[in-house]
């Protein structure tokens, strides 16, 4: 059965996180508030918590699993970037974007996208999902916690808690989140392109939806 782990979402318990790193750690999935929704994460280098993942959405291996990174620098490690998608990425992280960008030999074919090599990756403005990530040392696989009966994600730590205590590690109580996804951006091709319309304003990025 899952720990429930209560903080404060601006000032998250460095204790609490540091045991739900533990867990990550050791295998098991975490659910967290972010910026979007609440997602779940797991070890990037965990092929079990990877398909755990995929089973609690009810997904194939063809979907993304986004990876969530504490910043630009982490970005450029599991993704080609160049100059003016440096330039793109700086003006728009952190925040509640997904961005898809070809992956380097660094990410773990089963977290890449088995035909076209790209990856989803985020920098979320959270501070609880960011303390995490501290937490962990690493980044983390993540999926947008929607159940597999439903379009809408989840945003109540102890709805998520009843329903997937079984299947999850733990749940990090940081409060409510907003009731949609992140905004998916292709950056592979010559000009951005929105893939998901989702949280966030596409014409601070310049952009048109």
């Amino acid at each position: 059965m899952a720990q429930l782990f209560v903080v404060h979402p601006e000032n998250p318990q460095s204790r609490l996180l540091k045991q739900a790193g533990e867990l990550l750690e050791q295998g098991g999935l975490v659910a967290v508030p972010t910026d979007s929704s609440y997602a779940v994460v797991a070890r990037l280098d965990d092929k079990a918590a990877a398909d755990a993942l995929r089973r609690i959405r009810g997904l194939d291996e063809r979907h993304h699993l986004t990876l969530l990174c504490r910043d630009l620098s982490e970005i450029s490690h599991f993704a080609k970037v160049d100059n003016k998608q440096y330039r793109f990425l700086k003006m728009a992280t952190p925040g509640p974007w997904t961005f898809i960008l070809e992956a380097t030999r660094e990410v773990p074919r089963r977290v890449s996208h088995p035909s076209r090599k790209t990856i989803g990756i985020r920098v979320p403005d959270h501070r609880v999902t960011l303390s995490l990530l501290e937490a962990a040392g690493n980044p983390l696989m993540s999926t947008t916690l929607i159940p597999h009966d439903d379009t809408t994600p989840m945003n109540d730590a102890q709805k998520i808690f009843t329903r997937y205590g079984a299947q999850l590690a733990a749940v990090i109580d940081g409060g409510a989140c907003t009731l949609a996804p992140t905004t998916v951006i292709d950056l592979t091709g010559a000009v951005p392109e929105v893939v998901r319309r989702g949280q966030g304003d596409i014409s601070a990025l310049g952009l048109e939806g």
